[in-house]
């Protein structure tokens, strides 16, 4: 069973108006994103699905669960964003851990869902990598590239904006763009230059080389059959993995304390990416 993340994003962006001279909100998208997973699936109608079907258009895939409460939470917002856009945007609810179809009829009719919902397959799971956190939305460029991953229960605001930015519309918000080190998509962890929970100060580069390499060679034990990179982005509170690129860590250290390079950056703080 998935737990569902309960914390609000720290990040919530208010639109300011054009010229105002307050410093600007940034939103964040990944420099050369890879191309969303398609799939072909049907809705609760029976209708057809598939994200080529709406290239074009910003798309936010939403996976959700009818007993996730962030999840229901965050409804009322994403009704009003397809309501909003209804013509450039297109919300798809991907239903994770559903066995009750009919009860999930029963909360698309409550809740007035306005966006096409499927019951999501293992295999789309495992194209957006694995899926262990609910909500997970990832948004989608019109060229079909997924720009942007969130987990957890997020102001309706910063959708908006991300949407906007997207379209080409008026917003009043800074973009900066970040390379994917396994925040989007865990087969890029091998990017990682600083990994949740791990400390690599004091390495020199060389060292630092070298541990990332061993993190994102060796298997975690934990049964999540992630690399060690991929447990500690997809799962810090994980001890295994933690106690085990500590131990790395220290092994690539030997007893040499030459020629260290500085490290002016703090530990990364055990925070789930989004």
């Amino acid at each position: 069973m998935l737990l569902p993340i309960c914390v609000l994003a720290a990040l919530a962006v208010s639109l300011l108006p054009l010229g105002s001279d307050a410093q600007l909100p940034v939103i964040r998208f990944v420099h050369d994103p890879d191309p969303a997973p398609d799939f072909q699936t049907k809705d609760l109608d029976g209708k057809d699905l598939s994200l080529g079907a709406n290239k074009g258009k910003v798309i936010l895939l939403n996976f959700w669960a009818t007993w996730c409460g962030p999840c229901r939470a965050e409804i009322p917002g994403l009704v009003e964003l397809q309501n909003r856009y209804k013509d450039q945007l297109q919300i798809i609810g991907m239903v994770v851990d559903e066995d009750d179809e009919n009860n999930l009829r029963d909360v698309v009719t409550t809740e007035r869902i306005n966006y096409p919902v499927a019951l999501t397959t293992p295999e789309v799971r495992l194209a957006y990598g694995g899926i262990t956190a609910l909500p997970t939305v990832f948004v989608i460029n019109p060229e079909g590239r997924v720009v942007q991953k969130h987990v957890g229960l997020f102001n309706p605001a910063l959708y908006d904006a991300e949407i906007r930015a997207l379209l080409g519309l008026p917003v009043a918000v800074r973009i900066e763009t970040f390379n994917d080190t396994g925040e989007i998509f865990l087969k890029h962890a091998d990017r990682a230059t600083m990994l949740p929970g791990v400390n690599t100060e004091g390495l020199t580069l060389e060292q630092r080389a070298a541990a990332l390499h061993k993190f994102n060679a060796e298997t975690c034990t934990c049964g999540c059959q992630f690399t060690l990179a991929q447990c500690r982005i997809y799962d810090p509170a994980c001890k295994i993995s933690m106690d085990r690129t500590a131990a790395i860590v220290k092994e690539v250290s030997g007893d040499s304390g030459k020629n260290k390079a500085p490290n002016n950056a703090a530990p990364a703080s055990p925070a789930t990416p989004g």
